[in-house]
């Protein structure tokens, strides 16, 4: 679908009301120049087409100014030999052809209008055109610097969540170290438990030993 649908919607266009509203100014701008540099080609092959009507009749006309003088040449001729009702016809044929030669006269100048009008209008829509490219340029820039600064911020939480699980590892290795430590501690523990353990051991086997042999001498002394 045309963005323009005349060449003064372009000359009358506000490309930056355009662009704010549109939902991709990127891809708005690069329509709105296809749009503008159509038109230009359209307008440009108008424009030589005129010129190239208007130098046509520019050549008929000089063509017909020819015939004028030479019919003009003739009625003199015409009247120098006594001939006058030739010396007529020749005036009648000049005038005939000077009423033409007024209305291409007339013609070339509304060509000429045109070819003022149509250059007036390449003018105004080169213009136009340098506008738009200018804020193309504009426009790549800013989005440029947007996903710039986008990709700096998801560097900077990619470095913060970096640094966030650098210091949960380095929290685990703490945890890591203090269960070490509880666990040595805890091994030191089992250590001197057995040792304390093999002591009650010793105790409990001379206490025992000591009841056997007291129960021996009672067993003896009754026998």
């Amino acid at each position: 679908m045309s963005i323009f649908s005349r060449m003064t919607d372009i000359v009358n266009s506000n490309l930056t009301a355009l662009l704010d509203k549109a939902e991709d100014p990127k891809k708005m701008i690069r329509l709105i120049i296809q749009e503008m540099e159509d038109t230009l080609i359209e307008v440009r092959t108008s424009s030589a087409r005129v010129i190239a009507d208007r130098k046509t009749l520019s050549r008929k006309l000089a063509s017909m100014q020819e015939d004028i003088s030479s019919w003009e040449a003739r009625a003199e001729l015409a009247i120098e030999k006594g001939r006058d009702d030739l010396a007529r016809a020749a005036l009648s044929e000049k005038k005939l052809i000077e009423q033409d030669h007024a209305a291409l006269s007339e013609e070339l100048q509304h060509l000429d209008g045109h070819v003022q009008h149509l250059q007036e209008e390449v003018e105004q829509l080169q213009v136009k055109l340098q506008d738009a490219k200018a804020k193309q340029k504009a426009v790549n820039l800013r989005q440029t610097s947007v996903q710039s600064r986008i990709r700096v911020k998801r560097a900077l939480h990619r470095d913060a969540l970096d640094a966030a699980f650098e210091k949960f590892e380095h929290f685990e290795r703490r945890v890591d170290d203090l269960e070490g430590q509880l666990e040595a501690m805890s091994l030191g523990d089992v250590q001197r438990q057995d040792l304390a353990s093999e002591f009650e051991t010793l105790a409990q086997n001379d206490a025992l030993n000591a009841e056997l042999d007291a129960l021996k001498a009672k067993m003896s002394s009754k026998s």
